[in-house]
């Protein structure tokens, strides 16, 4: 059994997603960020960047105690190594796919991220930085339609690569990105969304709620960042 310490996230949908797609057994344990549940003592000994998702598995491979992964990457990585699953074993497979989990991380979540905050969360609306993280964002689009044109999947077959970056893209219409604009893009996001198991992932917690754009108060003061959260 794998606890799944979640919320309704992009972040949190990959690692719903990739348990879905493994057939794994896991329980749900929900991390509201909006009420400051990231800067629990209890969840800070499993993630301790206080981030969310994270996850303990119980029965690692290696036979031993329950061990604990944080970072949505790394847990898509365990998770596939675990089970042989959605990430090839040959070197070039292989490396594609780490290739393009890392370019989701490394790009696509941090600009995505912070072109959604000023768009929808910063408390001032300032043009310079909408116009530089939209810019950024479009780009990355850009390169990912690219890449799309030449292969049906990011990297070669359905991979936790793919399982990283489609929840990220959920959101378009909201980013008011035209995926007209990425038809590449567009097929791969249609396409994906018959996945039986990616569907069951992204429907995780729905009764928690989904991404609103909105924050209150309370919400607003646990999601800025905390260089010291809960004194620790």
């Amino acid at each position: 059994m794998i606890d799944a310490y979640y919320w309704p996230t992009p972040n949190g949908w990959k690692i719903s997603i990739a348990l879905e797609e493994m057939e794994l057994p896991y329980r749900v344990v929900p991390i509201n960020i909006g009420r400051g549940a990231q800067f629990e003592p209890e969840f800070l000994k499993i993630s301790p960047n206080n981030r969310m998702p994270a996850i303990v598995d119980h029965e690692p491979p290696d036979g031993g105690e329950p061990l604990s992964v944080f970072e949505s990457g790394a847990i898509l990585i365990y998770l596939a190594e675990k089970t042989g699953r959605f990430m090839p074993t040959d070197l070039r497979g292989r490396t594609a796919v780490l290739e393009w989990l890392m370019w989701q991380m490394g790009g696509v979540g941090p600009m995505f991220g912070q072109a959604g905050h000023f768009r929808f969360y910063a408390p001032e609306q300032l043009a310079y930085p909408k116009q530089r993280y939209d810019a950024e964002m479009h780009r990355l689009y850009g390169v990912l339609d690219r890449r799309l044109a030449e292969h049906e999947y990011v990297a070669g077959d359905y991979s936790i690569a793919d399982m990283a970056i489609w929840p990220w893209v959920i959101t378009y219409k909201r980013q008011e990105v035209n995926l007209e604009e990425f038809p590449n893009v567009r097929r791969w996001y249609k396409a994906l969304q018959q996945q039986p198991g990616l569907r069951r992932g992204y429907e995780v917690g729905r009764e928690f709620g989904k991404p609103t754009g909105e924050w209150d108060e309370e919400a607003r003061k646990h999601l800025l960042a905390q260089a010291n959260p809960g004194g620790q």
